[in-house]
C-alpha cells in the first residue's frame, strides 16, 4: 500500500468467489470502487453484501479471485496496514462493553503511538462533527442510548482519519426516529470529508438517499449497477423491478 495516505482509497474486486460449505456467498463477483466516491451495496439477507466488504477489509479472503486497493492485488502482509487505512462500521458500532467512549476512540491511536493530548483533541473534534455530548465520552456503551453508540462506533472508525469507510448496516437496528437523524449527520459528514465510502444496507430508501450509485446484489451475484432511477425505471430483470416494488409506500389517509 503505497499510495498517498491522505488520498481516498480506491478498492476493486476481479471475478471473486466465495463459499462457506455448501453455500455460495460470492459468485465471480468484479466491481470497482472509485476513490472518493459512495456506493451502496444493497439486496436481501444472503446477497453477498456483508462478505464483499469483508473481503474489501482482508477479514476474508476468496476462493479464487483477487481484491485490489489502489490498483494493487491485496495481500495478507498488507492486510494491517490496510486497517489503518480503513474505518470500519458495524450494527450497533461494535463497541467494547468494558470500556468507555473515549477509551473504544482511543484503541488504535495508542497503538500508533498518539499520545494522551491528541488523543483527546480528535475525539473532541469527532463528537462535534458527530453531534456527540462530550460528557458522553466517559460513559460505557451500556450507558448510551443505540444512537449514540452508533454515533461513537462511526468516530471510532474516524479516528485515525482514514481513506475509506466500510459501514456495514451501521443504522439497522436503530428505531426510525434516530436513524432519520443520523442519515441526515451522516450524509452531511459523507460530503464534508470527501472519503471512499461503501455502504451495506437492505434499506432501498437509505441506499438511495446516501449514494447515487447503487448495486443490488441477489445470491452472491450482481443484478444491476447503476443509479436509483435506472433500478426504478429499467430494471435488468423481475427480481429488481420486485425490490423496488418491494419497498411499500405509506397507505393513503382516510377520508
Amino acid at each position: 500500500m503505497n499510495a498517498d495516505a491522505s488520498a481516498p482509497a480506491a478498492f476493486a474486486v476481479e471475478k471473486v468467489s466465495k463459499r462457506y460449505g455448501r453455500v455460495q456467498a460470492l459468485h465471480e463477483v468484479s466491481l470497482a470502487f472509485e476513490a472518493g466516491t459512495t456506493v451502496a451495496l444493497i439486496g436481501s439477507s444472503g446477497s453477498g453484501k456483508s462478505t464483499l466488504l469483508r473481503l474489501l477489509l482482508g477479514l476474508e479472503w476468496p476462493d479464487q479471485g483477487r481484491v485490489l486497493i489502489d490498483g494493487q492485488t491485496l495481500q495478507p502482509s498488507q492486510v494491517l496496514p490496510l486497517r489503518r487505512r480503513v474505518g470500519y462500521v458495524i450494527q450497533d458500532g461494535g463497541l467494547f462493553p468494558h470500556l468507555t467512549a473515549l477509551g473504544n476512540l482511543a484503541l488504535l491511536p495508542r497503538h500508533l503511538g498518539w499520545d494522551k493530548q491528541r488523543i483527546h483533541q480528535r475525539a473532541e473534534e469527532l463528537a462535534a462533527l458527530a453531534h456527540l455530548p462530550l460528557e458522553a465520552l466517559q460513559r460505557y456503551p451500556a450507558e448510551l442510548s443505540g444512537g449514540q453508540r452508533q454515533r461513537v462506533g462511526l468516530m471510532r472508525a474516524l479516528m485515525p482519519d482514514p481513506d475509506a469507510l466500510l459501514l456495514d448496516e451501521p443504522l439497522g437496528a436503530l428505531d426510525p426516529i434516530v436513524r432519520h437523524e443520523l442519515q441526515t449527520q451522516l450524509k452531511r459528514i459523507f460530503a464534508q470529508l470527501g472519503k471512499t465510502v461503501i455502504l451495506v444496507t437492505h434499506d432501498l430508501a437509505e441506499a438511495a438517499w446516501f449514494a447515487e450509485r447503487l448495486v443490488l446484489m441477489r445470491r452472491g451475484a450482481v443484478v444491476q449497477d447503476g443509479c436509483y432511477a435506472e433500478l426504478r425505471d429499467r430494471p435488468a430483470d423481475e427480481f429488481v423491478a420486485r425490490f423496488v416494488e418491494a419497498q411499500r409506500p405509506l397507505p393513503e389517509a382516510a377520508p
